[in-house]
C-alpha cells in the first residue's frame, strides 16, 4: 500500500509547470477525434479547489476506458495556459492505490461552520406561527437521518454551492432573504415562504451522492430532487396530522407541494409547473438571484487569468463576468 503525500492543489498549479505524480479525480471524460483523424481524450480533472480541463493527445480506446469516470488515478504531464486559461496536458495515468491519497481532498466544504447555520435555521423555521406548518416543519427536523443529510449535501453537482454544506448554506441564505423582502409584500405570507425555501431544494438531500465525489445517486437520477420533496412533504403531512389530531388542510398541502413544483420558474429548467400563486413567484425569483451571485462570486474567484478583466464565457450565466472590483467591497482571492 502506498504512502500518503502532500498535494499540489488545483488552484497552487501555475500554467508553464509539470506534474510529476499527482492524484486527481476524474469529473468526466470524453473520446474525440482530432481533425487529422486521430483520438483524444477530453476530460475534466479537479480535487476540492477547484477543476481542471485535460488532455491526452494520441490517445487509445484501451486508454480512455482505463480512466474510471468519477475515480482516481495518478497522473504525470504538463499545465499550460490555453485561451487565458489553464489546461492540463496528460503524458501519462497509472492506478491511484487506496491509502495512497486522502478523500477529504477531492471534496470541497463551504467555508461557514455547518453547526452555527444549522442553528440559524433552526431559529428561523421555528418562528413559523402557522400551526400546520409549524407542525409539518416539526416533522422534517425531527427526522435525524433526513437532516444529517441536509446539513452535509452540497446544492448542486456543479452549479452552485456545489460543495459540502452548500444545500444548508443556500437554505440558510434564502431563509436571511425572505425575512429582509417579504416584509415589503404584506399581502404575501411570510409562513409560507419561510416553509417553502426551507423545503424547495430538500430533495437534494438524496438526490445528490458525495462520499467520495460529488455526484447522482440512482433515486436521484430515477425521481429528481422536485419529486422527492413532494413526496416527502405528503407523508410528513400525514405524520404531522397523527401527531396533532386534526387533518392537514389539503389545500395548503395542494399550495406547497406546488412552490416545490415549480420553484425552477420554466419548463426548461425542470419545473413540472409554472409558479401560479404569490410565494411561488417570489420563492422562484429569491432562489434564482441567491444562485446566480453565487455563480458570479465564483467564477471571478475561481478565474485563473491574472491579466484579463473577463473571465471566459459561461454557459451557464450566458456571458463573461467582468471581474475588476470597481467598489472594494470583494476580499482578495486566496494568497493575494
Amino acid at each position: 500500500m502506498g504512502t500518503t503525500t502532500v498535494r499540489r492543489f488545483v488552484s497552487e498549479l501555475k500554467a508553464g509547470e509539470r506534474i510529476e505524480d499527482e492524484v486527481f479525480l476524474i469529473r468526466s471524460k470524453d473520446l474525440r477525434t482530432t481533425t487529422q483523424g486521430g483520438l483524444y481524450i477530453h476530460a475534466v480533472l479537479m480535487d476540492r479547489t477547484g477543476q481542471l480541463v485535460a488532455r491526452a493527445w494520441q490517445a487509445t480506446e484501451e486508454m480512455f476506458q482505463g480512466m474510471p469516470e468519477g475515480g482516481f488515478m495518478r497522473f504525470k504531464g504538463r499545465t499550460e495556459n490555453y485561451k487565458g486559461n489553464m489546461q492540463f496536458i496528460i503524458d501519462a495515468v497509472r492506478p491511484a492505490e487506496p491509502g495512497s491519497f486522502e478523500f477529504a481532498d477531492f471534496l470541497p466544504v463551504t467555508k461557514n461552520d455547518i453547526n452555527k447555520m444549522w442553528m440559524r435555521l433552526l431559529q428561523i423555521v421555528r418562528g413559523v406561527k402557522h400551526p400546520d406548518l409549524a407542525a409539518l416543519i416539526h416533522e422534517f427536523i425531527i427526522d435525524e437521518e433526513l437532516m444529517t443529510r441536509f446539513r452535509k449535501a452540497p446544492a448542486a453537482a456543479t452549479l452552485h454551492h456545489a460543495y459540502i454544506g452548500g444545500l444548508l448554506e443556500h437554505t440558510l441564505s434564502l431563509l436571511e432573504i425572505a425575512l429582509v423582502v417579504i416584509p415589503h409584500y404584506p399581502k404575501l405570507s411570510l409562513d409560507l415562504v419561510l416553509t417553502g425555501m426551507f423545503l424547495h431544494d430538500i430533495g437534494k438531500s438524496t438526490e445528490l451522492s458525495y462520499e467520495t465525489a460529488i455526484g447522482y445517486t440512482d433515486d436521484g437520477q430515477l425521481l429528481g430532487h422536485i419529486t422527492q420533496a413532494v413526496i416527502w412533504i405528503e407523508k410528513k403531512a400525514e405524520a404531522a396530522a397523527k401527531r396533532t389530531g386534526r387533518p392537514f388542510p389539503d389545500r395548503l398541502r395542494w399550495v406547497l407541494e406546488h412552490i416545490i413544483l415549480s420553484h425552477h420558474g420554466k419548463y426548461e429548467f425542470g419545473s413540472p409547473k409554472l409558479p401560479a400563486v404569490p410565494e411561488a413567484v417570489a420563492i422562484h425569483h429569491l432562489d434564482n438571484l441567491d444562485a446566480k451571485v453565487h455563480m458570479f462570486l465564483a467564477e471571478i474567484e475561481n478565474d485563473r487569468d491574472p491579466v484579463s478583466p473577463w473571465t471566459n464565457f459561461n454557459r451557464a450565466l450566458e456571458t463573461k463576468v467582468f471581474k475588476p472590483d470597481i467598489m472594494g467591497t470583494r476580499p482578495p482571492k486566496s494568497g493575494q
